[in-house]
């Protein structure tokens, strides 16, 4: 019998299992400190990463060689290290590129499998709190470094307006607050203003009111377990929604609780997945994550609740802006972007 011949596709498929062995080998190395004991950029053997990080040398052999495999790691025979762009992406968190703790909502989604099975041959809902907990976490970790490096620097700079009003001492509402992070940083670096976080998921709510209290700003930071159509506040300067729109069941009515909640002159800051509006111009790699993360976490979420929109998290501007005009919206405009985000302002 003959041999089969090798094709691109096998190749193809062959890479993408060898990406996916590696990220469970990613959290390895970000749970254990690896990453961290080797910042420094400077080469390391197997050994002497045992003795830094107290962990078994022959194992972190094979791991380092993984690495060195997958080009995650420079390599000199025994010798392995991280470069300036590797060690910003796996060993510092504070980077705008690290992408390491979000492995943990990559494997929430093998572990939530049985359950996805379930949903494909329902109704296709799988609300959020279903899922195994630490999709929480590293949604959360995925979406930090972004928030952290743009938020205050060049998102909120980029609304008409908005940043006076914030310095001046504006009301604000984070809705889809999750664990808190983006209300935090705004509170921190606006100390005349006051945010009301709003999630429905119970346990997100304890986490965010807990960094509130260690953080020392709940005098003007509140978290408050409610959906994205009942929240109670009125007479807000900002409303936000953070990669969370999307994940509605009902986004129109979402953003018409937000533009009744705002008052006149008021803005609504949405920050979505950046997304281009055909399919054809999203087949590249960023569209490819976003679109295997939607089908696991953001579209069944949407399926599990009332009216089930199902935009998806690659839904494009232009139906998010259809979203919008229906709400009550008629000023709209893309303030920016990054390559991961399109952060958009309407106002009231």
């Amino acid at each position: 019998m003959s041999k089969p011949a090798s094709t691109p596709f096998i190749h193809t498929l062959i890479n993408d299992l060898g990406a996916a062995a590696m990220l469970p080998n990613i959290m390895l190395g970000e749970e254990l400190g690896l990453y961290r004991a080797m910042a420094d950029g400077q080469p390391v053997t197997a050994q002497t990463l045992a003795t830094r990080t107290g962990c078994n040398a022959r194992l972190l052999r094979e791991w380092l060689n993984a690495h060195a495999a997958s080009g995650y790691m420079q390599h000199n025979d025994e010798h392995f290290s991280l470069d300036e762009q590797q060690a910003q992406a796996l060993a510092h968190e504070d980077s705008a590129t690290y992408i390491a703790g979000g492995t943990q909502a990559i494997a929430s989604m093998v572990l939530d499998k049985d359950k996805l099975v379930a949903a494909m041959r329902g109704d296709g809902g799988l609300a959020w709190g279903d899922h195994h907990a630490c999709m929480f976490g590293g949604v959360e970790r995925l979406f930090r470094p972004g928030y952290r490096n743009h938020l205050v620097g060049s998102w909120l700079p980029a609304l008409e307006g908005v940043v006076d009003k914030l310095h001046a001492g504006a009301l604000v509402a984070d809705i889809g607050c999750g664990l808190g992070t983006s209300t935090l940083l705004m509170a921190e670096a606006f100390a005349a203003s006051h945010f009301d976080g709003i999630d429905y998921h119970a346990p997100s709510v304890a986490t965010a009111v807990q960094r509130a209290r260690d953080s020392g700003l709940t005098e003007r930071v509140r978290f408050t377990q409610a959906s994205a159509k009942d929240y109670p506040g009125r007479d807000y300067d900002l409303v936000c929604f953070f990669d969370c729109l999307h994940d509605l069941g009902d986004p129109v009515g979402a953003a018409r609780h937000a533009w009744q909640a705002l008052k006149p002159g008021g803005t609504l800051l949405l920050v979505e997945p950046f997304s281009n509006d055909r399919l054809d111009d999203n087949l590249n790699p960023v569209g490819r994550l976003f679109y295997a993360v939607s089908t696991f976490l953001c579209t069944p979420n949407s399926l599990s609740q009332e009216v089930g929109l199902g935009l998806g998290a690659q839904a494009g501007e232009a139906r998010i802006r259809g979203v919008l005009e229906a709400a009550g919206f008629s000023h709209m405009r893309r303030a920016c972007e990054t390559p991961f985000n399109l952060i958009l302002e309407a106002r009231k």
